[in-house]
């Protein structure tokens, strides 16, 4: 196992909005994945004020090897009254930009598919100006599931791919990459401006493997990327191979660029979701380039 680098480091912020969110998010009974997945972002996000939504409750149905969120095979019913919840934190810490993931939910026959659904639509009840990303699982192929939420026409569809093909049975034993190619194309054929995908680094993959991912995102129309850090969660998951060098992101930021990517955010402590509005920076043109390295 890797010894943990220095660029690792951070210091959390103090004050600020920290305890106003964190109550707001208790108040309304809602989960985040900051918290759940033990972001290292938590400190800086609360401080500023954002938070990424975790729906449909806090125990999932798989057992990723990478992932802190808890696991088992009973979770709770999806919450009706969750979806307002939301669209009130929204509203509240005013969000110019909103995110909301979930766990994955194999136990329900749409994979939750119709919280996401409830959400993008109170959002917008509550704050019209606000935009919305959907950070969804892969519904277990349900296409029918997935095409009721690209039909809500989020502004960000974002699935993440999370390793390259050869370290799926070892990282995502119950995930299928080309499954997760078939949602991300879906989304791109359904019409979404900016559709997402995102890659953890360190856990073994080589640089050739990283960049024949990134051309298979972009073949079914992925425009944006995430490249981060993989962190050992607890000593129950996966172990770090390596701790990927801050020049080997850029370095990696550039090949996408080079590929033909609009959005780029590379860096060990990069997340899905972290500084997630940054998309709209820009205008997002097929033929043109926007991001942050």
């Amino acid at each position: 196992m890797a010894e943990r680098a220095p660029w690792l480091i951070r210091r959390i912020p103090a004050g600020g909005n920290t305890e106003k969110v964190q109550g707001l998010l208790e108040g309304l009974r809602l989960h985040t994945v900051c918290q759940s997945a033990s972001c290292p972002n938590q400190g800086e996000c609360f401080h500023s004020g954002t938070a990424t939504f975790l729906i449909l409750g806090g125990i999932c149905t798989r057992g990723c090897r990478f992932c802190g969120v808890p696991k088992g095979q009973a979770p709770l019913p999806p919450d009706p009254s969750e979806p307002a919840n939301v669209a009130d934190a929204v509203k509240t810490l005013g969000l110019k930009h909103a995110v909301v993931t979930s766990v994955t939910r194999d136990d329900l026959p749409d994979g939750g598919a119709g919280q996401f659904v409830a959400c993008i639509r109170e959002i917008r009840q509550a704050k019209p100006d606000t935009t919305v990303e959907v950070l969804t699982p892969d519904f277990a192929g349900n296409a029918w599931a997935l095409q009721s939420v690209l039909a809500e026409k989020p502004e960000v569809f974002n699935h993440n791919v999370e390793t390259v093909p050869r370290l799926y049975a070892t990282v995502r034993p119950q995930a299928n990459y080309m499954r997760s190619l078939a949602v991300l194309q879906q989304a791109s054929s359904a019409g979404i401006d900016r559709v997402k995908s995102g890659l953890m680094l360190g856990l073994g993959e080589t640089e050739d493997e990283v960049a024949e991912v990134l051309e298979d995102l972009l073949a079914v129309g992925v425009n944006c990327l995430t490249l981060g850090q993989y962190l050992r969660p607890s000593k129950e998951h996966l172990p770090v191979v390596e701790y990927v060098h801050p020049d080997q992101f850029k370095k990696l930021a550039d090949l996408a660029y080079q590929q033909g990517y609009l959005h780029v955010a590379a860096g060990p402590l990069v997340r899905s979701s972290y500084h997630a509005g940054a998309v709209f920076d820009g205008p997002v043109d097929r033929g043109g380039r926007q991001g942050l390295e």
